[in-house]
């Protein structure tokens, strides 16, 4: 959700992983190309009037350059790569809050990434009127969506939560060193090798 601390704990991951000597990448969604950071400037900007399957397919555009020239590589070098959205927003934000389907903007999302999905995703839980109270500075275009939006949002991934595989749910309702603690805490548990139990704290 907006305002769940997205950015502030994929930092302190990299940091702690940094520490521990791993080897990774972070990247930002829509963007993380040349090519993707115009989309993304186009689909935040609270100017750009588009219709949901417009900014679903701007997205999915973004996304598959990302994937080609972003991802693969890293991954094909050994690195671990930690990106602050995925597959999951899309069906959360475009498939469900924008009405355009679940299962087709899963459609469509595969063949933008030739199928490839993340080993795990993070879902930092945050009760959407409380998120959007945490923002500071201007709002963008979705930030700035109303009440009935962000609550779609949140209801939707809920939902997929349950459904979805390689789901951790985390809440975000404590501060900010308990939740990074949770974070590590669930994601060693899954792979100690990537996150080593004991790596010291950033």
């Amino acid at each position: 959700m907006e305002g769940a601390g997205k950015t502030t704990h994929l930092r302190r991951l990299s940091r702690r992983l940094d520490r521990a000597g791993i080897a990774h990448l972070v990247v930002r969604e829509p963007g993380g190309t040349p090519a993707g950071e115009r989309i993304r400037s186009i689909v935040l900007d609270r100017d750009s009037e588009l219709f949901p399957e417009t900014e679903l397919l701007l997205v999915l555009a973004a996304r598959a350059e990302f994937v080609r020239r972003v991802v693969r590589p890293a991954l094909a070098r050994g690195e671990l790569v930690l990106a602050d959205r995925y597959d999951l927003s899309t069906l959360a934000y475009q498939g469900a809050a924008r009405g355009i389907g679940i299962e087709r903007a899963r459609s469509l999302n595969a063949f933008a990434t030739g199928g490839l999905r993340p080993d795990g995703t993070l879902l930092l839980e945050l009760d959407p009127d409380r998120g959007r109270e945490r923002k500071s500075g201007a709002a963008d275009r979705m930030e700035s969506e109303d009440a009935a939006f962000h609550r779609a949002v949140a209801d939707a991934y809920g939902r997929l939560a349950e459904s979805e595989p390689g789901i951790v749910r985390v809440s975000t309702s404590g501060g900010p060193e308990d939740v990074h603690r949770t974070i590590w805490s669930e994601l060693s548990a899954r792979w100690p090798d990537r996150f080593p139990p004991d790596a010291p704290e950033a």
